[in-house]
């Protein structure tokens, strides 16, 4: 089997693919992974790097269904089944990509999770600074439900929404956090962000800056990474993140992949969202700095699959 990862400094993208490798090791599966690490370039190696590697499945990792699609068409002509995580704006079946089935929690509950957390916590007076991605959809989707939010609170401001490629989150955000800090000042109390690598680069330089921990509060709407575990548990800006399961994720993905090989429909199951804060972070693998539910979920998968 072929994964694509879109960009294994993702934690999002990191985590799922650690459940893959996790899940094919009950099924006795051999996985090779492909990190596209970002970029169209990466992208046109590694759907190369999979097809010449002739799986008999593959698994897309956080890249858009929609503009992989004439990538992914040789796949599709082959009758390779192809399934993804975080691949298209909205989570279950897919009917108008080559990518059968998306992963995914749904990405409107995400969202209006982190922005009412954000609200509850600023007591109805915020001011909020919003960090996304355009080249990806289901950001895109994600910041548009989050500003609708903010600016339906009647005492809270939008201050302003930021582009910022995930890909070049590490060589952005100093010099962007420190920008913000002189435009806003006071004003911005919350960041909302549709993922928690923003946050990677934003924290250590408010440290540099003196700011307190307080001053200023980072949401994510996902995706739980190990670091925004970390800072949630020391409340060291981060006050939460929308974490999705993605070893769980992982191992579904598997057995979505499973299925279409044994010429059956994938479940359509779509995971709920789950607001990790430092009240409950110690919980549902949290002591492990992922999102982990106890819910039997290696249990189950290895029944269904008689391992």
């Amino acid at each position: 089997m072929a994964v694509i990862a879109e960009d294994l400094r993702n934690g999002g993208v990191h985590g799922v693919s650690e459940g893959i490798r996790e899940a094919a090791g009950v099924m006795q599966w051999t996985i090779k992974i492909f990190d596209a690490g970002g970029t169209n370039i990466g992208r046109a190696k590694a759907t190369a790097d999979a097809m010449a590697a002739r799986p008999d499945g593959l698994i897309l990792v956080g890249s858009d269904a929609y503009d992989m699609a004439p990538r992914l068409a040789p796949f599709q002509q082959r009758d390779i089944p192809i399934v993804g995580w975080h691949v298209a704006p909205r989570p279950g079946v897919l009917a108008d990509t080559p990518v059968a089935m998306n992963v995914s929690s749904d990405p409107l509950e995400v969202a209006r999770l982190a922005a009412m957390a954000v609200i509850v916590s600023a007591k109805g007076k915020a001011g909020v600074v919003i960090l996304t991605d355009s080249n990806f959809g289901i950001a895109m989707v994600k910041a548009k439900a989050m500003t609708e939010i903010i600016q339906a609170c009647k005492e809270c401001t939008l201050l302003e929404m930021r582009d910022i490629p995930i890909s070049r989150a590490a060589k952005q955000m100093p010099a962007v956090t420190l920008e913000l800090l002189a435009k806003h000042g006071r004003q911005w109390t919350h960041t909302l962000a549709i993922n928690d690598i923003y946050f990677d680069y934003a924290v250590p330089e408010l440290t540099r800056s003196g700011q307190s921990n307080g001053s200023i509060q980072f949401l994510s709407a996902g995706d739980g990474s190990a670091s925004a575990f970390t800072r949630i548990q020391a409340r060291n800006f981060q006050t939460g993140s929308v974490a999705e399961p993605l070893n769980l994720q992982g191992w579904q993905l598997l057995d979505e992949l499973n299925r279409l090989l044994a010429r059956q429909p994938v479940t359509g199951h779509i995971t709920p969202p789950h607001l990790v804060t430092p009240d409950n972070i110690n919980f549902d693998g949290g002591q492990h700095l992922q999102y982990d539910p106890a819910n039997g979920y290696r249990h189950i998968y290895r029944h269904i699959w008689q391992r």
